[in-house]
């Protein structure tokens, strides 16, 4: 590699890594949360960006902070859009889904979010579950993850936690 191709990424990793600080001082924290699945998408988007503008030495760094600043107004105008209509939220965003409740498993509930029975359980013994009789609640999030409510002592889940969740039907 020679100095000029050195110097080159040295000044497009400091660029647009400052780009990158100031974007996120000025669009706030939520910038990279994984909150939603089009936040993931922004994410992916982001460093995908950031790669090809410190990798490819034909890039415009003014071009990738462009593309950058866009993303991230497009996820910031999305995130309120969300917040303000639930039109646009039941339209563009997942609802949770409940997998178990009370000790039960939601089989059709877990086939329509594309998982295996061994990845629930997987994510039980992660949370530390003995036995499935202490599970209040099991939810595929809206971002993927898996959230897992227990306890030894059958404390009843407030119904704010479960608000948004989607119910199972039998």
């Amino acid at each position: 590699m020679n100095m000029d191709i050195a110097i080159l990424v040295i000044v497009s990793v400091i660029g647009i890594f400052t780009a990158i600080t100031i974007i996120t001082r000025i669009f706030g924290l939520r910038t990279f949360a994984k909150m939603s699945s089009f936040d993931f998408a922004s994410t992916i988007a982001v460093g995908s960006i950031l790669a090809s503008i410190i990798i490819n030495k034909d890039q415009n760094i003014l071009k990738g902070i462009l593309a950058l600043f866009c993303i991230i107004g497009f996820q910031t105008l999305f995130s309120f859009l969300v917040r303000k209509s639930d039109w646009f939220k039941k339209l563009l965003t997942n609802k949770p889904q409940l997998l178990m409740k009370d000790g039960e498993i939601f089989y059709d509930n877990l086939k329509n979010c594309n998982l295996a029975l061994s990845d629930l359980m997987g994510k039980l013994r992660e949370a530390n579950v003995h036995k499935l009789s202490e599970v209040q609640a099991v939810v595929f999030e809206s971002t993927g993850d898996i959230s897992v409510l227990h306890s030894a002592n059958k404390n009843d889940v407030d119904s704010i936690i479960l608000g948004d969740v989607k119910e199972y039907k039998k």
